[in-house]
């Protein structure tokens, strides 16, 4: 009898092309958020009876109130980056990306949706955070006008051409 190896099961799902935002019309929705977590953080901090010390368990706990992790895997060959982030749940109306020569920036945020019952709307339940906020900084500078973007299946998938690299040249 021959062993027979699972395969992957191939998507269904067909990838949605985003276009990447300016990066400094992102990071004005960026400062809103952090400025959420600092707000809670600080709600922690006021909770604990000022007491100081734990800025970072503050930071890191608000964090954890108000963003849903985002799970990044990069890979780079010669002349590309390719970055894979999970964003399960999301989708192509709820993100918003931006690209940089040295940094790429997720920041999602999902619309409650409520159902409508006989007696008026339900609110839906709350079992993860309703927003992403992803900064990845990169080794290697990419050409962000050339990058491709997509969503598929909660997957956003970015290839990014990195920038031309300068030849060293020494004198003879």
């Amino acid at each position: 009898m021959k062993s027979q190896r699972a395969s992957k099961p191939k998507s269904d799902v067909p990838a949605v092309r985003l276009s990447p935002s300016n990066p400094a019309d992102l990071q004005q929705k960026v400062q809103q958020v952090q400025l959420a977590v600092a707000r809670r953080a600080h709600e922690l901090f006021e909770a604990r009876g000022r007491q100081h010390g734990h800025d970072r368990e503050d930071w890191f706990r608000a964090e954890s109130e108000l963003l849903r992790p985002v799970s990044v895997s990069i890979s780079e060959s010669e002349d590309r980056i390719s970055v894979r982030a999970d964003i399960v749940g999301f989708d192509e109306t709820e993100i918003e990306v931006s690209i940089e020569p040295s940094r790429i920036t997720i920041l999602g945020k999902k619309e409650p949706r409520t159902r409508i019952a006989e007696r008026g709307p339900i609110e839906p339940a709350r079992s993860h955070p309703d927003q992403i906020l992803e900064v990845v900084e990169l080794a290697t500078e990419v050409m962000p006008e050339r990058a491709v973007v997509e969503l598929q299946a909660g997957v956003l998938k970015f290839e990014l051409p990195t920038a031309a690299r300068k030849k060293i040249q020494t004198a003879a």
